[in-house]
């Protein structure tokens, strides 16, 4: 059985060459980050995630989180596994040190986060939601909150969770009715419903800290009304030590598709007479203060995408190398050979590691950006970053989810008839990975949010920017020689002219007729992640190039410009289609009245 190997030379390289750990390590806060520091870090958690998170991935699938009586038990060897994984200090990776964090850069946490979503899908959304509801405490938590709560959360004694959901307010966040009310002592008592509450119940840790969207009585309607509160588990004694049950109860959980060994749960708040909440923040920002959460958590679903495309490949590959059935095509006469061998099973497996690389580039790029919107220096710096940053995490978390559905899929073809049986593992990648386009917002959602708020609210100037950015690498393309790099040169340009001309469509029509516009923002974001992977990927061919031609002998890198030449053949060759679908496909979408349908 195929077992999980971290892809730490690619990791490598794309931390160093493409998304600049160096860079990042001179920024004052990310000192410590220096390159044998991290290649340690990469070791350490390609250990932990092929020795401890894999071989139970398999395990939680088939046994499943269980209820009964209130209470989540976890599947074998996982309570276990998170313990070692706390007291290892991973759950403390990128934290601040003032709570008991390392304070590493969001950079160095991408490709450990990566690891431990391919090793173990289900075990990674644990720690995921916890970090995004430290970091929502960090920005938004008074004093008193953030020493009642981070260390432990930090520390990974205590887990944290996102409630927003409920069973009439999806994505429509203004039909939220949970309500809190004030009590004399500044608390206030939380009542309502939620539900695909991830990690809500479970065996795994002391306590669970609930941050939960509600609206106070004197809210206004819509989502200016929303205020967010901390709703633990146990109530916290003023000496840290564990307290009395709080009123908020896991009545059951979610029977899914996929990541059955994380615990999806129904949770009521105030059955018994209103669960204890505290206001973090101000009253009626709550959307505000979850969407700190959310950011975090969407670039880590977008790793989700990226973590399947690579798990799906090894175990592919793997069995392409192992199977025979066949005689080399084109050869009569010949003794049977591994599937890999076949052309056809070649262009799968070849589609599969590049759609990898290029969504792994794209991932690190963006967190290292994020570390210089917070880190650096100069202003102007960090505003740039951080608008390059918002624009690309729809991208990252809309592109890649899509593409690791296609990969997952693509992994069970190249098994034939045995990627349909669960035992050979290759279909749990793919009911694993099916939520990823769905939850932190479905990719329609990404796409909206993409066109919108991040496009055509300031005129296109950030994605024009980085259109600039890609065709600046021309120049450099221009004096390649190699066949390879020519060819990647005429595909991405042609892609990134499609980029263009399909950006500049929505940035004119999106006032003038928003439906149009809309329809098609899942082909924009599409064409855009396809685009930003083919940039990244055209960086890496030429840096591979300079290094074959400084003498470095390593195979690595004609390899990645083989991979390049396949992206640029196979994917950017796509772009062109998609801006027509952006340009011209709303009339075809629009086209029929609802009763037609």
């Amino acid at each position: 059985m195929s077992e999980y190997r971290a892809p730490i030379r690619d990791m490598q390289f794309v931390l160093k060459e493409l998304a600049g750990l160096d860079e990042i390590a001179q920024l004052p806060g990310c000192e410590e980050a220096d390159a044998d520091v991290v290649d340690a870090v990469l070791e350490e958690a390609a250990k932990f995630a092929e020795g401890v998170l894999s071989p139970l991935n398999m395990v939680g699938d088939r046994e499943g989180a269980q209820f009964k009586d209130g209470q989540v038990t976890m599947p074998t060897g996982f309570k276990e596994a998170y313990k070692l994984f706390a007291e290892s200090g991973w759950t403390a990776l990128n934290s601040e040190p003032e709570w008991g964090g390392q304070g590493l850069p969001k950079l160095v946490a991408a490709p450990v986060t990566e690891m431990w979503k391919s090793a173990n899908h289900a075990f990674s959304l644990c720690p995921l939601l916890t970090g995004g509801a430290i970091e929502a405490l960090i920005i938004s938590g008074s004093d008193q909150l953030k020493q009642t709560f981070l260390e432990k959360m930090v520390s990974g004694e205590w887990t944290g969770t996102m409630n927003i959901t409920e069973p009439g307010a999806g994505s429509d966040l203004a039909a939220i009715r949970t309500r809190a009310e004030p009590q004399a002592d500044g608390t206030y008592k939380i009542f309502g419903s939620k539900i695909f509450i991830t990690y809500g119940e479970h065996d795994m840790a002391d306590n669970i800290i609930h941050l939960v969207l509600a609206r106070t009585p004197t809210a206004p309607e819509g989502i200016k009304g929303i205020s967010l509160f901390i709703v633990p588990k146990f109530m916290v004694n003023a000496d840290g030590s564990q307290g009395a049950r709080n009123d908020a109860w896991c009545v059951s959980i979610e029977h899914k598709l996929g990541i059955h060994a994380s615990p999806t749960a129904v949770m009521a708040f105030g059955d018994k007479g209103g669960g204890i909440g505290y206001l973090v923040g101000e009253e009626n920002r709550g959307i505000e203060y979850m969407f700190i959460m959310m950011n975090a958590a969407r670039f880590g679903v977008g790793m989700e995408g990226v973590a399947v495309c690579e798990r799906s490949y090894q175990r592919a590959r793997d069995y392409a190398k192992e199977r025979v059935q066949g005689t080399d095509i084109g050869v009569r006469g010949g003794g049977k050979v591994p599937i890999i061998a076949h052309p056809d099973v070649r262009r799968m497996l070849m589609s599969m590691k590049a759609q990898a690389e290029a969504s792994r580039a794209l991932a690190y790029v963006v967190a290292g950006a994020q570390d210089k919107a917070v880190n650096h220096p100069d202003a102007e710096q960090r505003k740039q970053n951080q608008a390059f940053v918002d624009l690309m995490i729809p991208v990252v978390k809309g592109w890649s989810t899509e593409i690791g559905i296609e990969v997952a899929s693509t992994g069970m073809q190249v098994h034939g008839g045995m990627g349909y049986m669960e035992e050979a593992g290759a279909s749990q990648h793919m009911r694993d990975a099916r939520i990823s386009t769905i939850y932190e917002g479905t990719t329609a959602i990404q796409a909206n949010d993409l066109i919108g708020r991040k496009i055509a609210r300031e005129g296109g100037a950030t994605l024009k920017a980085v259109i600039g950015m890609m065709r600046a690498l021309d120049a450099d393309l221009a004096k390649q020689d190699n066949a390879h790099l020519v060819a990647i040169r005429s595909r991405f340009a042609a892609g990134v002219d499609a980029l263009a001309k399909a950006g500049e469509w929505i940035i004119v029509n999106y006032k003038t007729d928003v439906r149009a516009a809309s329809a098609g923002a899942v082909p924009f974001l599409t064409l855009f992640g396809i685009v930003a992977g083919g940039w990244q990927m055209t960086r890496a061919a030429l840096i591979a190039q300079a290094k074959i031609d400084g003498g470095d002998s390593d195979p690595f890198y004609p390899a990645k410009i083989i991979t390049s030449r396949f992206f640029a053949d196979h994917l950017l060759s796509q772009a062109e289609g998609l801006a027509s679908s952006v340009t011209d496909g709303a009339i075809g979408v629009m086209g029929l009245a609802e009763d037609q349908f």
